[in-house]
């Protein structure tokens, strides 16, 4: 991952439409989008369900996907392993950063056949420790998900990880709901985990819009992860919550810029800033005075420009003298005072 930026994903997910060459040109337009990776998921129905059609795998909690069964869902938006290959050459090529969130064994044994060079655990697999255990055993940069996870949850996927050996972990506050409500993001969540579990934090993002990412990266998230897709009008289980390439390209410009004004703690005195203090404020004679006058809150005062003595010696020089004589607009230097 870039240190320096925030590592923004486009995650290709179920928007493919079944046809390999809309998968490669949606990975060609996140490249054109601005993203840094694009992220696949490598499962198959019978890897991560049963073809069994009876309520227990039937959805029916109000989703975009209510009256279809499990089975059916992953089938029709599983990606086809035998495109992994192609996709990741092609992303290779492109210069974008190329890894899946593997549903099994198998898939993480054939991800490490593609020299995959990070894991992502989805959501709804934050409990499936062994899964994570074999990925952490990897040695690879891992990026955890919490849709569904209570803190304790969160907790023993990050004590999986490092059990292994693995530090490299990276946690994304993430609302499992498809498309997330704002009210629902509560990225505050993604502080507090920063701050009690000391490990990088991001943003796994369901809204429609692009404004969540911009907040969490001001609150320090490294890594942004969004659902990308070509055209709408493809269709799929994703499709109704995830960003075309006018969007994603506009979120990914909104992010820069917000990591833009962010900068860094700095206190330096440039040309620019030094040029700027000449409007500060400084003391200067506001009447004609002669030498010997008294120096009255009448005669200096504290104005605009810069060029004169600094405000902290006001109450110093009053009831002091001049030395000589001053016109009005003259800025008051310590040496035309009997302020030693």
């Amino acid at each position: 991952m870039k240190k320096e930026n925030c590592f923004i994903i486009a995650e290709l997910s179920a928007n493919h439409g079944g046809d390999i060459e809309i998968a490669k040109e949606t990975v060609r337009a996140a490249k054109r989008a601005g993203a840094d990776a694009i992220k696949l998921q490598t499962f198959t129905a019978d890897t991560i369900t049963l073809d069994v059609k009876t309520d227990l795998f039937k959805i029916n909690q109000g989703t975009h996907w209510d009256g279809k069964y499990l089975y059916e869902l992953y089938k029709d938006g599983s990606l086809p392993w035998e495109w992994h290959k192609s996709l990741f050459d092609l992303a290779k090529e492109l210069g974008l950063v190329c890894f899946s969130s593997p549903f099994d064994f198998t898939a993480v044994d054939f991800l490490e056949e593609l020299d995959v060079p990070m894991y992502k655990i989805a959501s709804f697999e934050i409990t499936d420790i062994p899964l994570i255990a074999y990925c952490a055993s990897k040695g690879k940069p891992m990026i955890i998900s919490t849709g569904i996870a209570s803190d304790k949850d969160i907790e023993l996927a990050i004590e999986t990880c490092k059990k292994e050996g693995n530090n490299d972990i990276t946690i994304l506050k993430c609302t499992s709901a498809y498309p997330a409500a704002l009210a629902d993001i509560n990225l505050l969540t993604m502080v507090d985990i920063k701050n009690k579990y000391k490990v990088k934090v991001g943003l796994s993002d369901h809204t429609t819009g692009i404004e969540a990412p911009v907040v969490a990266v001001s609150l320090g998230a490294k890594v942004i992860e969004k659902h990308f897709i070509l055209d709408k009008k493809i269709g799929g289980n994703d499709a109704h919550f995830s960003l075309d390439e006018a969007a994603f390209t506009k979120m990914v410009k909104a992010v820069r810029n917000a990591e833009e004004i962010l900068g860094k703690v700095t206190y330096e005195m440039d040309a620019k800033k030094m040029k700027s203090r000449e409007f500060s404020r400084s003391l200067f004679v506001v009447q004609d005075v002669k030498k010997g006058d008294i120096i009255t809150k009448e005669n200096v005062r504290s104005i605009r420009p810069g060029y004169g003595l600094h405000p902290k010696y006001y109450n110093a020089v009053l009831g002091k003298k001049f030395i000589e004589n001053l016109p009005k607009g003259t800025p008051l230097k310590k040496e035309q005072t009997t302020l030693t």
